[in-house]
C-alpha cells in the first residue's frame, strides 16, 4: 500500500465516530453472544438492528465478554465505528426499534477511538442467581439455577475465599476454552441470600470458558454437604477439570458487565440490575 493510500485510510478512520453501547438481554432463546451461521445469537440480532437503523449494509461490533447459550446479560458493552452521526439517545431508541423484545440497548456513548470494549476493561463481573426450593422453578424458569437441598452459607464462603487472588484455574476450564492462559486474578466473590434466592457475584480480570458454572458446581457440592469446604483448595491445586464438579446450569448466570476507568464516564449499572435478588 502506498503512503498516500495509508494516509487516506487513516483519515477515513478518524471521520468515523466510535460508539459504545450497553446491552441487556435474556439469553434463553439464543446460541450465546458470538455470531454464528445460524444467525441465532445476540450479536447477530444487534448487528442486524444497527444496520437497519443506520441503513448501512453492516455494522460490526466488538464485545467486552462473550456469553454462552442460555446466559443472560445485564450490561454487555460493545463498541463499533460508525460513518453516520446520531445522538446518543437516537442510538438507543433507533436500535431498540429493530431489536426483539428480549434484547434492549440500555445506553449509548460516544467514546475516544482508543476505547476498546474488551481491551479497555479492567475487570468483568458476573452474578449467578440460585433458587433453593423443594419445588423446581416455574415463573422464573430459565432465569435461575435450582437446588433442592438446603445450602450452608459459611461453608460456601470459606470455599470461595480459596479462589481469591491470582491462580491457575485449569480445574474450572472447559475443554474448548480458547484463552491463552488459565491464570486469572479473582478479585471478589460475594454470596448473599434473600428468601429462597441466593446471589453469587464474581469479579475477575478475566474469566475462562465455563469457569463460573464450574465453580458454581463445586460451591453447591460444598453448600449441600457433599464435599467439605477444604475440597475447593484441592480442586484448585489439582489443575485438572476431572477434579471438579460437573458444569452447572447456565440458567441463572448473568453477565453484569465490564469495569472501566472512571474517566470514561460510562455507566456501571443499568435498570435490569435492580431485578436481581
Amino acid at each position: 500500500m502506498s503512503t498516500d493510500a495509508t494516509a487516506d485510510s487513516a483519515s477515513g478512520d478518524t471521520q468515523r465516530t466510535r460508539i459504545a453501547l450497553g446491552v441487556s438481554y435474556n439469553g434463553r432463546a439464543y446460541e450465546g453472544w458470538q455470531s454464528q451461521l445460524s444467525g441465532l445469537t445476540v450479536q447477530d440480532k444487534l448487528e442486524r438492528a444497527l444496520a437497519q437503523f443506520t441503513a448501512l449494509d453492516r455494522i460490526s461490533t466488538l464485545c467486552a465478554g462473550r456469553t454462552d447459550s442460555g446466559v443472560h446479560g445485564l450490561m454487555q458493552v460493545v463498541h463499533f465505528d460508525s460513518p453516520v452521526d446520531r445522538t446518543e439517545n437516537a442510538w438507543v431508541r433507533g436500535t431498540n426499534r429493530f431489536l426483539p423484545p428480549d434484547i434492549a440497548v440500555q445506553w449509548a456513548r460516544k467514546v475516544p477511538h482508543s476505547f476498546h470494549a474488551r481491551a479497555s476493561a479492567q475487570s468483568r463481573r458476573y452474578a449467578y442467581v440460585l433458587l433453593e426450593s423443594a419445588v423446581r422453578p416455574s415463573v422464573d424458569l430459565g432465569r435461575v439455577g435450582w437446588v433442592f437441598r438446603p445450602l450452608q452459607m459459611e461453608a460456601m464462603q470459606q470455599a470461595a475465599g480459596t479462589l481469591i487472588g491470582e491462580h491457575d484455574f485449569t480445574s474450572f476450564r472447559a475443554a474448548q476454552c480458547q484463552s491463552h492462559s488459565p491464570v486469572k486474578n479473582m478479585l471478589r466473590i460475594s454470596i448473599a441470600r434473600r428468601g429462597a434466592y441466593w446471589t453469587f457475584e464474581f469479579e475477575a480480570t478475566a474469566f475462562l470458558h465455563h469457569m463460573i458454572r464450574n465453580i458454581m458446581g463445586c460451591l453447591i457440592a460444598i453448600g449441600t454437604g457433599s464435599q467439605k469446604a477444604e475440597w475447593m483448595a484441592e480442586v484448585l491445586q489439582a489443575r485438572s477439570r476431572d477434579a471438579a464438579a460437573p458444569t452447572f446450569s447456565p440458567d441463572g448466570l448473568y453477565f453484569l458487565g465490564p469495569v472501566y476507568e472512571d474517566s470514561l464516564g460510562l455507566p456501571t449499572r443499568t435498570p435490569p440490575f435492580d431485578w436481581l435478588p
